[in-house]
C-alpha cells in the first residue's frame, strides 16, 4: 500500500521516496506518494522523478491494485530499480489549477442544489453534470452567485467520519453515479467554510485550495442538455 502523501498536504511540492514495485506494464510504484491517482474525476498527477544518475518523467498517476499508487512514465525506458531512493517533483501549476478548479466545482454545486450525476476536472475548466430538465434561467446570476461564495474568503479544511455516521447524514452525499469509498472505517469530507458558516461538506478524496479565494473568479460556460433528465454546466478558470 502507498501513502498518499498528498492527504497530508496538498500544496507540497517536492518528496522523498523508495521504489517499492515496477509493474509489468512499466509503472513505477513508492512507499509514498506526491502524486494524486486519478480518481472522483480529477486527473492524475505528472511530474518529474530524480535519482543519482537518472531522471524521468511522469505523464500521470493511477490507482494499483492493494492501495499502491502508480505513476505512469511518458517513455517506457530507463526505469529506476526496486529499492532506488528518488525524488519527486510534482509538475504543481496542474495540480494547482486543479485544486481551484476542484473547489469551485464544490461551491457550484451550491449554487445549484440538485443532484449532481457526473463531473470532471481540468486545469482550465471543469464540468458538473446535474439532474436538470430545464436549464437555470439566468446564467449571469448563477455566475455572480458563484463569484460571490468564492470572495468570501473562506477555509477549506477536511474531517473523517465513519461509515455509519454518513449513512445517518445521507444528504452529505451530492453524487448520483459516484459513492463515498467505504471499508476503511473512515471516510473524509471537505468543509468549506466554519461552523453554522459552512457553505458545503461532503465526502471528496481530491486535492483543494486552502481558501476560496485562491480560486479567482470563474466563469459560467456551457449548459448543455444530456439526456432527458441531465444538463451539463461548465465552469472556467479566469
Amino acid at each position: 500500500m502507498t501513502e498518499p502523501l498528498f492527504r497530508k498536504d496538498a500544496y507540497a511540492r517536492v518528496a522523498s521516496g523508495k521504489v517499492t514495485e515496477i509493474t509489468s506494464e512499466g509503472g513505477i510504484v513508492l512507499d509514498g506518494s506526491l502524486f494524486y491517482p486519478t480518481s472522483g474525476g480529477q486527473p492524475g498527477d505528472s511530474g518529474t522523478l530524480r535519482w543519482k544518475g537518472g531522471e524521468i518523467e511522469i505523464a500521470t498517476t493511477v490507482k494499483g491494485e492493494s492501495g499502491a499508487i502508480v505513476l505512469v512514465p511518458a517513455e517506457p525506458a530507463g526505469l529506476p530499480t526496486v529499492g532506488q531512493e528518488v525524488t519527486q517533483v510534482l509538475n504543481w501549476d496542474r495540480r494547482y489549477r486543479h485544486m481551484r478548479v476542484h473547489t469551485a466545482l464544490h461551491l457550484l454545486s451550491v449554487v445549484i442544489p440538485l443532484p449532481v450525476s457526473g463531473g470532471s476536472i481540468g486545469a482550465e475548466k471543469g464540468r458538473l453534470d446535474f439532474d436538470m430538465p430545464d436549464a437555470p434561467e439566468d446564467k449571469a446570476a448563477l455566475e455572480n452567485d458563484l463569484n460571490r461564495l468564492i470572495a468570501c474568503n473562506m477555509n477549506v479544511t477536511e474531517e473523517l467520519i465513519t461509515d455509519a455516521e454518513l449513512d445517518a447524514q445521507p444528504d452529505l452525499v451530492k453524487t448520483m453515479s459516484v459513492q463515498p469509498p467505504r471499508g476503511s472505517g473512515q471516510i473524509r469530507l471537505v468543509r468549506i467554510g466554519v461552523g453554522p458558516e459552512t457553505a458545503d461538506l461532503q465526502p471528496c478524496g481530491g486535492t483543494h485550495v486552502a481558501n476560496t479565494d485562491e480560486i479567482g473568479r470563474v466563469r459560467i460556460g456551457k449548459i448543455e442538455k444530456k439526456g432527458r433528465q441531465n444538463r451539463r454546466v461548465y465552469l472556467h478558470l479566469e
